[in-house]
């Protein structure tokens, strides 16, 4: 076997050994700090004043890198996934909620914008590119899904047809209410609200405000004159 075959096999296991040995100890032990400091040879970077509670999980962790004051709390699950240009990025004091699941999976790059916030239970996939802003409140529950199966063809099962992968934007100062699907494809303007349970398969525009299955905007948070005027 090469040696480029050999080494992600060698950094899996140097990932489970450190994640297993540490993963567990509790933070009131000092586990935080000790994970904190032990974590930085099996991931991309690890910033300052990074708080990792005990049973977070990670994978492909060189793929993951991690600003500084950064929270990330029981049950989460990081995938940095196996493709070499694979990058999840979480920014500086972004906080993670419990149990969280983000996944890479192939050729994907996951960028989370400083002090964002997300809920319990949040799930963020690729493979498509997804990118959130800074200061979003993403609620509990939401999903944000940057791929779609394909289903053309009637005869052959829907397993096998593949995916389509377009990539998600949702820009800075965005809140995301309790259990919103995000589909591929989406861009959500800056400072927009979407409402608790919509379901998000168009653009929307910046300072809007949506709702819906299908999300349709109902209103916008400000005139066009007052947004320029804040923004000039």
């Amino acid at each position: 076997m090469s040696h480029n075959l050999s080494l992600p096999k060698l950094q899996r296991v140097k990932e489970v050994f450190i994640t297993t040995l540490l993963g567990e100890l509790p933070s009131i032990t000092l586990g935080s700090k000790w994970r904190n400091l032990f974590y930085r040879s099996i991931f991309s970077r690890v910033g300052s004043s990074v708080y990792i509670q005990e049973g977070v999980e990670f994978i492909g962790a060189s793929a993951i890198e991690i600003g500084n004051g950064v929270h990330i709390f029981k049950g989460v699950c990081l995938d940095g996934g196996k493709h070499q240009n694979n990058k999840l990025f979480l920014a500086d004091g972004v906080a993670i909620e419990r149990n969280v699941n983000i996944g890479c999976l192939e050729d994907t790059v996951i960028h989370i914008g400083q002090k964002t916030f997300l809920g319990p239970g949040v799930c963020i996939a690729g493979p498509g590119n997804i990118t959130i802003g800074k200061r979003c409140l993403i609620a509990a529950n939401t999903g944000i899904y940057a791929n779609n199966h394909k289903f053309s063809d009637p005869i052959e099962p829907i397993k096998y047809h593949g995916i389509s992968r377009k990539g998600i934007a949702i820009e800075d100062d965005c809140w995301i209410g309790h259990a919103v699907t995000v589909l591929d494809g989406v861009t959500i303007g800056k400072g927009s609200v979407i409402g608790a349970g919509a379901v998000v398969t168009e653009d929307i525009p910046p300072d809007s405000v949506a709702v819906g299955v299908p999300a349709r905007v109902i209103k916008y948070r400000a005139t066009k004159q007052l947004l320029q005027q804040a923004r000039s």
